[in-house]
């Protein structure tokens, strides 16, 4: 099989098995999504949740985020997992 061939079969079964999947994650646009989905590694949901209200009323799109300072966005999630590592690479 190849990987084309397997990447089809995977994506065919999880489409089977989870037609409508959702997230607990809370997000208005893909911009937020992509945010939330990077916070939430090694970190639950729930936390995410009550983190990026204010992460996204101070950066609300992605060149806002673009420009901000590592630390501001530091300041602001800090409360997730890996805070460091999570505020360079938004």
């Amino acid at each position: 099989m190849t990987r084309k061939e397997r990447f089809e079969a995977c994506t065919a079964y999880f489409q089977k098995a989870m037609p409508e999947a959702e997230t607990e994650l809370t997000f208005g646009n893909t911009y937020e999504l992509l945010v939330a989905v990077i916070l939430s590694a090694q970190c639950t949901d729930k936390r995410v949740n009550m983190t990026t209200p204010a992460l996204f009323r101070k950066y609300p799109d992605v060149p806002s985020l673009a420009k901000a300072e590592y630390d501001d966005v530091f300041d602001l999630i800090k409360s997730i997992s890996f805070p460091g590592n999570k505020s360079r690479h938004l």
